[in-house]
């Protein structure tokens, strides 16, 4: 972490933080597994989400130890993308974390609840930076098709995003949408069937920053598989991702980060091995 960004405390009492994104980093769903194995050889799951009475998200049972070892270990704090509501559908194994990111860095979560000030802050700097949410909505959806769009969505009235038919999504609309939303201060980042619109100040790394600094923590790891990870894993002393995702399947790479070869729900054990040896936790 770059100097002067967190409170300075005596060494001995300074805490490690653990930044990590939560879907398809952490935990997965059904289509995300990509188990490489025969059924029969397959690792044992353990739901940690459930939607509509259905189970939706997984980690396997190796995982679950791995990050509760972790969670007892160091500051952990879940960055997501997911609003609050999405959040609180899931139930990681381990203490809970006394930090959680939601909204991509807009709600910074202390014991479950929203720190208003952070949230006040965050909006006043998307006003002063960005063009309007209603702008950039109305520009997804007038140039969306039917034929491939499912359906739209605004997120805590901080961003909007898209679900799509994704082997349907015309060549060139995400990109043509970036270049017109990045003229605006906004971020596009298409993960999955997911096409999100973000406004630039809205970021994961901001909110770590400032969790780091109320513990005074003395070094962040982090790991994530988006673009809208890629900020919190350059603010990071050290961070991982794995070999899917938006910054797998561009190339993306930075010092200090570490692209793993493991992908689908293995890369998930993979990264918490690296996050618990790095933190000196193993």
């Amino acid at each position: 972490m770059a100097a002067g960004s967190v409170a300075a405390v005596p060494a001995a009492a300074a805490p490690v933080l653990v930044a990590s994104d939560l879907d398809r980093t952490l935990i997965y769903s059904a289509p995300a597994l990509q188990l490489p194995m025969a059924d029969a050889d397959a690792p044992r799951l353990l739901c940690v989400e459930t939607y509509g009475g259905k189970p939706l998200s997984y980690l396997t049972e190796t995982a679950a130890g791995l990050l509760t070892r972790l969670a007892e270990a160091v500051v952990l704090v879940p960055a997501t993308t997911r609003t609050r509501e999405q959040y609180a559908r899931i139930h990681l194994p381990g203490p809970p974390p006394a930090h959680a990111i939601c909204a991509n860095g807009g709600h910074l979560l202390v014991d479950g609840v929203s720190d208003d000030g952070w949230r006040r802050a965050v909006e006043r700097r998307i006003a002063a930076e960005c063009a309007p949410l209603a702008e950039v909505r109305a520009r997804m959806l007038a140039t969306a098709d039917p034929g491939w769009l499912l359906k739209e969505r605004v997120a805590e009235e901080l961003f909007a995003y898209l679900v799509v038919e994704r082997d349907r999504l015309p060549d060139g609309w995400v990109k043509e949408l970036a270049e017109w939303a990045g003229d605006r201060g906004w971020t596009v980042s298409l993960q999955g069937r997911k096409i999100y619109a973000v406004p630039r100040p809205l970021t994961k790394s901001a909110a770590v920053r400032e969790v780091a600094r109320r513990t005074g923590a003395a070094s962040v790891l982090a790991a994530g598989d988006s673009l809208l990870d890629a900020d919190l894993l350059l603010t990071a002393d050290r961070g991982w991702r794995p070999a899917h995702g938006e910054l797998a399947e561009a190339g993306w790479h930075a010092p200090g980060v570490t692209a793993l070869p493991e992908r689908g729900v293995l890369a998930g054990e993979a990264v918490l091995r690296a996050l618990l040896a790095a933190s000196g936790a193993c």
